[in-house]
């Protein structure tokens, strides 16, 4: 199974930018489709951003589009996404996740399609 550690979390004024990084550990994420989901105070978990296993494809919510980027490095087992124009809406614990089965892209705004999460990481953006 795949370990995942999220990082690049803080505080941020709003309108400012930040970069997480997801790192795994225990077997390569190849293969397999990976996402950030995020979760605010008193809210349900949300899907924010996915890439597809080949890396070719992603996909974002509405309320993040044209403002965060993910991106995938397969070599080094990392996956990035970098934020910009931060809102204090925006703030939230930010998850990572890796895809329950390789070769596979649909439903990748489900969270029961991912099998392995981090365990979160902070962002707090100021107004």
């Amino acid at each position: 199974q795949v370990q995942l550690v999220e990082s690049g979390g803080g505080v941020v004024q709003a309108g400012g930018s930040l970069t997480l990084s997801c790192a795994a550990s225990g077997r390569s994420f190849r293969n397999l489709r990976m996402g950030w989901f995020r979760r605010a105070p008193g809210k349900e978990r949300e899907f924010v951003a996915a890439i597809s296993w080949t890396g070719s494809f992603t996909w974002y919510s509405d309320s993040v589009r044209d403002r965060f980027t993910i991106s995938r490095d397969d070599a080094k087992n990392m996956m990035d996404l970098q934020m910009s124009s931060l809102r204090p809406e925006d703030t939230a614990v930010y998850y990572c996740a890796v895809g329950r089965y390789p070769y596979i892209d649909t439903g990748y705004t489900d969270p029961k399609n991912f099998g392995s999460w981090g365990p979160g990481t902070q962002v707090t953006v100021s107004s």
